[in-house]
């Protein structure tokens, strides 16, 4: 009887010494997707890693949650307050902006506060923020059909750097 507690309790210490290297290796050398990929999957960017483990628990699709695991920024001390951008375009179909009052609202009374975004009319996009490095290179895409104007006004106060202005 005890050798064989022995044995089930070695056992038990081998697969959570496994799990335990296992683990941290899968997760630094996780598959990671273009943020394109990402768009067309339905992924901004925008989500943390920890976001999909919530999901995770919604949603039992192991797919899905995979595809959010490759498309997810790991969470680490504030990395992603951290991170700002030139400029942007905010890119939407203007036969859809009927639909999206809070973006007309931004576009017709607030854009002129950011001398750096740009508003780019393109059939059938949904409403976005294209991010642009200081090379003007697309670096995040953002979709923001739910966001209200506020919401566009704080997340571009905090991401798009101020337009140097000319002495």
């Amino acid at each position: 009887m005890a050798g064989k507690m022995y044995g089930t309790m070695l056992s038990c210490m081998w697969m959570w010494m496994c799990f335990l290297v296992v683990v941290p290796l899968a997760a630094s050398s996780r598959e990671v997707l273009s943020s394109k990929e990402c768009e067309n999957l339905g992924f901004s960017g925008l989500a943390l890693c920890s976001d999909c483990n919530t999901f995770a628990e919604y949603v039992k699709d192991q797919e899905l949650v995979s595809d959010c695991l490759k498309c997810c920024t790991e969470d680490s001390d504030d990395s992603m307050s951290k991170i700002t951008y030139s400029g942007a375009i905010l890119e939407v179909c203007m036969r859809k902006l009927v639909f999206y009052p809070e973006v007309v609202g931004f576009i017709e009374e607030e854009k002129d506060k950011f001398p750096s975004v740009k508003v780019q009319y393109l059939f059938n996009s949904p409403p976005k923020l294209i991010m642009l490095d200081d090379d003007g290179q697309h670096k995040e895409t953002i979709r923001i059909d739910n966001w209200k104007r506020e919401h566009i006004l704080q997340f571009l106060r905090e991401k798009v750097k101020p337009a140097s202005s000319a002495i």
